[in-house]
């Protein structure tokens, strides 16, 4: 982990980390908690806490045992965030917050990595990952099937497609192009199923009068979906042959 033992405390001052289960227990107040992180950091300044408390709308006043789920995801988000690590590993980091807050969150995200630094986001909220990620990776089954950045999977991702002409086309100038399936034609009008690059089914239609287009971009849950039901297309595959 940059560069060395990831055993080494040295190591582990420069990494922010929030678990997915965040345990805060007992009378001591969230200030308190966090001053004494501060503190076993290295030293985090009291305003930098103070600042993170306020855009993320946490009260630091209440004992540790009382805090709601929401506030303890706050705490956990300020204690991974304040001493500002060249690292933030964050799993499921905005359960728990209300939408305000998450935004506020994202923002911050954002702010690390103009700043050079690295998150790590584990998240099954696909459109956050979607807003702030470089490169998305996506685990199947405890092993990562991908690894791509979000423009080059939305490109490989099977998206919809309409085409409306000025006269009904015929259906042979569409066959067998690739990357086109699920065609149908009706008179004037196109819908398929498109996987990667439109580049020959837009060279085809171009031959004709286009007066309308319309293509649903596949989100990044789309993609998620479409990787697991390969593997387990493949899967069936694989036991069928046994």
């Amino acid at each position: 982990m940059l560069g060395t033992d990831p055993r080494d405390p040295g190591v582990r001052a420069r990494v922010g980390y929030l678990p997915g289960e965040l345990a805060l227990e007992g009378r001591e107040k969230a200030s308190e908690y966090l001053a004494f992180l501060g503190r076993v950091r290295g030293g985090v300044p009291a305003a930098r806490i103070a600042g993170l408390a306020e855009r993320l709308e946490a009260d630091l006043s209440v004992p540790m045992g009382k805090l709601s789920k929401g506030n303890k995801q706050k705490v956990g988000l300020i204690q991974a965030f304040m001493h500002e690590p060249e690292f933030l590993i964050l799993d499921e980091p905005t359960g728990g917050l209300d939408p305000l807050v998450q935004q506020e969150f994202l923002a911050m995200v954002r702010e690390v990595r103009a700043a050079g630094r690295t998150v790590l986001m584990s998240s099954h909220v696909l459109a956050e990952v979607e807003d702030v990620a470089d490169r998305v990776g996506i685990v199947r089954a405890g092993r990562l099937v991908a690894v791509e950045e979000v423009a080059a999977l939305k490109e490989k991702a099977v998206r919809r497609l309409e085409l409306h002409f000025d006269a009904p086309v015929p259906p042979e100038a569409f066959a067998d192009l690739p990357g086109v399936r699920d065609l149908r034609i009706n008179g004037a009008s196109l819908s398929c199923t498109l996987d990667g690059r439109p580049d020959a089914l837009i060279k085809a239609a171009a031959r004709f009068t286009v007066v309308h287009l319309a293509s649903a971009e596949p989100d990044l849950e789309e993609i998620f979906l479409a990787y697991y039901s390969e593997n387990d297309e493949e899967g069936r595959h694989a036991r069928a042959a046994v």
